[in-house]
């Protein structure tokens, strides 16, 4: 896993977990609680997130190959999935793919119960993140290649505690406005990351695109 495959795998991480955007969905899904209880959910959920998030990152091409899918249809599968959530970013929508549809919203349970679903599952732990985290394991293939890979899971899953940890002073601080731009400039990165998922796997798929 070189540099340009790192920064790759971190900018399509950090899009679709952003601490930032998901910050409102933290406050909403845990109104009510005490400072101190909100703080129990920042760390439930992110130990949520590295279980899930290491358990697909390990098993994830073995689970596929039982299925006789190949990595190159998870590319085009998954990047059109990161895709439709990287275009409702821009267009300021929730994916329901990830945050859940209506009906599903109306039976999340009780503010202190949330921290594995929705928040970890399938909030943040979601398809995209699935399929991201499943793309760039294929890429180890040398002892370093898994530091890095880990090293920019582990730095995501810092930022997405620490965000989280201080959720209630961020909120004071933190505009509206601030919120959308970093919706819309990551909703940019991740179709753009999206894009070229699609294309690697089209490639292999059919040669003749390329």
């Amino acid at each position: 896993m070189d540099s340009t495959l790192t920064v790759g795998f971190f900018g399509a991480l950090f899009a679709i977990m952003n601490p930032i955007t998901n910050l409102p969905v933290f406050l909403s899904v845990t109104e009510g609680l005490s400072s101190a209880d909100q703080r129990k959910v920042a760390a439930k959920v992110t130990i949520y997130c590295l279980i899930l998030g290491g358990a697909f990152a390990a098993i994830g091409n073995q689970a596929l190959g039982l299925f006789g899918i190949s990595v190159d249809d998870l590319r085009v599968a998954g990047g059109l999935v990161v895709l439709m959530i990287g275009l409702n970013m821009l267009s300021g929508n929730q994916s329901t793919t990830h945050h859940g549809t209506e009906d599903e919203k109306q039976s999340y349970p009780e503010p202190d119960t949330v921290a594995f679903y929705p928040l970890a599952f399938p909030i943040l732990v979601g398809p995209g993140t699935i399929t991201t985290l499943i793309l760039y394991a294929h890429h180890i293939t040398k002892p370093v290649d898994a530091m890095l890979y880990a090293g920019v899971f582990l730095v995501v899953l810092l930022l997405l505690f620490v965000t989280f940890w201080n959720a209630s002073a961020l909120a004071k601080r933190l505009s509206a406005n601030a919120r959308v731009i970093m919706s819309r400039f990551m909703g940019m990165i991740l179709s753009a990351i999206a894009i070229s998922m699609i294309a690697d796997g089209l490639k292999v798929l059919l040669p003749g695109l390329a």
